[in-house]
């Protein structure tokens, strides 16, 4: 089973935990805040553990693309 899913109906195609409208990008955020995986899914009863690391992995897949990232340098 899919865990994580992408349909145009759907919070505008960005990739969400299946049957749900939480988006990899609010899960990805709240842990780069500091939250941890517990405290996701005791807040979102339809998310599991594994739900969160699916989206965690999604990610790291989505990043291996031959893509290019600017990272905008800070000026000291």
């Amino acid at each position: 089973m899919n865990l994580i899913e992408s349909r145009p109906e759907v919070m505008m195609g960005k990739p969400v935990v299946a049957g749900t409208r939480i988006t990899v990008e609010n899960i990805l955020e709240r842990l780069a805040a500091g939250e941890s995986i517990e405290g996701i899914v005791a807040e979102h009863p339809r998310l599991s553990r594994e739900a969160v690391l699916a989206a965690i992995e999604f990610a790291g897949r989505a990043l291996r693309a031959d893509v290019i990232y600017p990272i905008p340098s800070h000026a000291a």
